[in-house]
């Protein structure tokens, strides 16, 4: 077997032109899935990986019994919220942990009563992972020591008719499942370019929530990481250090249609990078053809030396799978270099917000990752193609009579 590797070997650079430009197929194939991968992974974040930061984020640990009752926005007191942030941050994935209160209720003003959940937050905790306290356009982001303050999205602003300083009235279900009212101020409004998201939630100060709705500590906390797809890893680090009386769950549970839009998604490009591997797989296998009949006469020198047609065609499907291993080493090398330069400088998608109304959501810029979390697949497809596109020359190589072969012009 040594022997027709180094044949191989030996023959792939004998045209050393023909083999450049198939190595050139194949690396920049395998360097546009890299760069595809990370930039797919860099929209997700800067999109959907927004989104959940918006909904509330990426981890949501509730008391025992929350989820059987999820429809109503129980309030069920955490029995040591700090013991959860602690487990939390104690892994690396973990950007922020925070204490929140969250309860359904009405706005109202004169334009009419609008349904909207009520959040109480730490403004200060949240700031740095929160698109919410981000994009405050008017007015200021919440205070811990605020009281009677409320922050509004612009969409529910306009179809309430307010404005920034106007007086609102606020009802909400408080743990005893008492409904609460209080007249608020609104002191920041929020813009995320999305008006129906912005018109589904109000923020207020964990302290104010505490004092209106007769809650000891907090209901939840939530926990945001910095990329998704970490859910389950930290997950599982908290339920090790947490005694039970917790539901640990991630965004997927309560925001299913927003996992299946990502899952879908993931599908898609998964088609589309295979489509695209095939499409190379095809200039491959023209270019091997033709190293075929560029070669008839070697091919007859070596039946003629003894070799037989299985062993000649097992000769050029080695030289297919080296020319493959090239390949995928250059093409790592360009796809780990773009993405590691694009990680560092983002590519600006500002322009782009006003497309669709979901590319609001990304923040001027979106920064690729490596994208090497399916680089073993896309690398053995790569060599899967490959070693197939040299399938079909090496069999017309192994048909050759020698004979015949050697007085080809």
């Amino acid at each position: 077997m040594i022997f027709y590797l180094r044949l191989a070997w030996r023959n792939i650079w004998r045209h050393k032109r023909r083999t450049v430009i198939i190595v050139l197929a194949m690396s920049l194939t395998l360097a546009l899935m890299i760069f595809y991968d990370g930039l797919m992974n860099g929209f997700t974040d800067a999109i959907y990986g927004n989104a959940v930061k918006v909904l509330g984020g990426n981890i949501q640990v509730h008391s025992q019994g929350y989820r059987a009752e999820a429809s109503s926005n129980p309030l069920l007191p955490l029995s040591d919220p700090q013991a959860v942030i602690k487990a939390a941050k104690a892994n690396p994935m973990t950007l922020a942990a925070t204490q929140r209160i969250t309860t359904g209720g009405l706005v109202t003003s004169r334009e009419g009563a609008f349904a909207v959940e009520i959040t109480g937050v730490e403004p200060e905790n949240e700031f740095k992972v929160n698109v919410i306290g981000q994009s405050v356009k008017e007015g200021r982001n919440l205070a811990s020591d605020d009281l009677d303050s409320i922050l509004i999205g612009k969409g529910l602003a306009d179809a309430m008719g307010v404005n920034l300083g106007d007086r609102i009235t606020m009802v909400g279900s408080s743990q005893h499942e008492q409904m609460r009212q209080r007249s608020m101020t609104v002191v920041g409004i929020f813009d995320l370019g999305m008006a129906d998201i912005e018109k589904q939630s109000v923020y207020i100060s964990l302290g104010e929530a505490q004092a209106l709705y007769g809650v000891t500590g907090s209901t939840e906390v939530a926990v945001f990481l910095q990329h998704l797809g970490q859910e389950n890893d930290v997950i599982k680090s908290m339920k090790s250090a947490l005694p039970s009386g917790y539901e640990i769950e991630s965004f997927e549970a309560n925001y299913p249609d927003l996992a299946s839009a990502i899952n879908t998604k993931s599908g898609v490009m998964n088609i589309f990078s295979v489509i695209i591997i095939a499409i190379a797989g095809v200039g491959i296998l023209n270019l091997l053809l033709m190293a075929v009949y560029e070669r008839t006469r070697e091919i007859g020198v070596l039946g003629a030396m003894g070799l037989k047609p299985l062993q000649i065609s097992l000769l050029f499907v080695l030289e297919g799978i080296m020319i493959g291993l090239v390949g995928i080493a250059v093409g790592i090398v360009f796809g780990l270099a773009i993405n590691g330069y694009l990680m560092k400088v983002g590519l600006d998608f500002g322009n782009l917000s006003s497309a669709a109304s979901y590319m609001a959501l990304i923040q001027s810029r979106a920064y690729p990752t490596w994208g090497i979390e399916k680089l073993f697949m896309r690398a053995s497809t790569i060599l899967i193609v490959s070693a197939l596109a040299a399938l079909i020359p090496a069999y017309e190589a192994g048909q050759r009579e020698p004979a015949e072969a050697l007085h080809f012009v």
